[in-house]
């Protein structure tokens, strides 16, 4: 599902996790890798991780260069590779008018050694150093940030090596993204239900069935789209998006769940990449 109207601007790049995938019985819902973007009441361009859908967003970005901002802000939630795996292909990165502010909940120095080990040695090419564009990190306040008439912050997330959840907030509207991570064994996470509280979207983690969660996969870093209807509920928000979607689950698959989970929440889709 893209969301782009006069209150949100919410567009998805890639929907999957794990690794991308393609053929015909996953076009619906698509098979890129997470990356979304947000528009600013001022135009300014947020972009929430790096995956494999980075690469599309910068292709849009690149076809009409007078018309591509010259600052995009990139807010990383983790640095797992299907969060990260598109940024090479990015365009953007390659642009010396171009600067690119990253953000993530780690320490900056932290953030560019895991970027740069990623396109170092004998992973690729070029270096992340030798790309054109200025580049700028900062971990985020704790009391969030300001961009483009947006208060951006975040919500650490239960994910192995962490992970974190961002709330985007505008006059209009209140989406948070919580692509990454596990409920508890008993009951829901508060800390991301209060940090969700009333938002008009909620982006969550469906990457597994409640079936398949209980066959090994407790652990793993993901949910369910059983949970994420349990903290909708919990939350109080409008419109459930179910995201980081199983490579393993066919088109068909997921309208089903979309399906199961319109049951409990009924204001529930299924995040589309920009096309679907």
């Amino acid at each position: 599902m893209s969301e782009n109207n006069n209150t949100t601007k919410l567009v998805f790049w890639g929907v999957r996790g794990t690794c991308p995938v393609s053929g015909e019985d996953r076009n619906t819902y698509g098979g890129h890798t997470p990356c979304s973007s947000y528009e600013t009441p001022d135009g300014s361009f947020l972009i929430i991780d790096a995956g494999t859908g980075i690469k599309v967003l910068g292709d849009g970005l690149m076809s009409d260069i007078g018309k591509l901002p010259t600052t995009l802000h990139i807010f990383m939630t983790h640095f797992h590779l299907d969060h990260i795996m598109g940024l090479p292909f990015f365009g953007p990165l390659y642009l010396p008018e171009v600067r690119l502010n990253f953000y993530s909940d780690i320490l900056p120095e932290d953030m560019e050694k895991n970027l740069s080990g990623f396109m170092g040695g004998n992973y690729f090419p070029v270096s992340f150093q030798q790309t054109q564009s200025e580049k700028k990190f900062q971990r985020m306040p704790k009391g969030g940030l300001e961009i483009g008439g947006c208060r951006i912050s975040c919500c650490p997330l239960n994910h192995p090596q962490g992970s974190v959840a961002y709330k985007i907030q505008d006059e209009n509207n209140t989406l948070v993204s919580a692509t990454d991570t596990e409920h508890p064994l008993h009951g829901i996470d508060k800390n991301l239900a209060d940090f969700a509280a009333g938002a008009d979207m909620l982006v969550y983690d469906a990457t597994f069935t409640p079936a398949e969660y209980q066959s090994g996969r407790k652990g793993w870093g993901h949910s369910t789209w059983l949970e994420g209807t349990k903290l909708a509920k919990q939350a109080g928000v409008k419109k459930l998006i179910l995201s980081h979607l199983n490579p393993d689950h066919q088109d068909s698959q997921i309208d089903e769940i979309v399906s199961l989970a319109r049951e409990e929440f009924p204001d529930t889709f299924g995040a589309m990449e920009r096309g679907g």
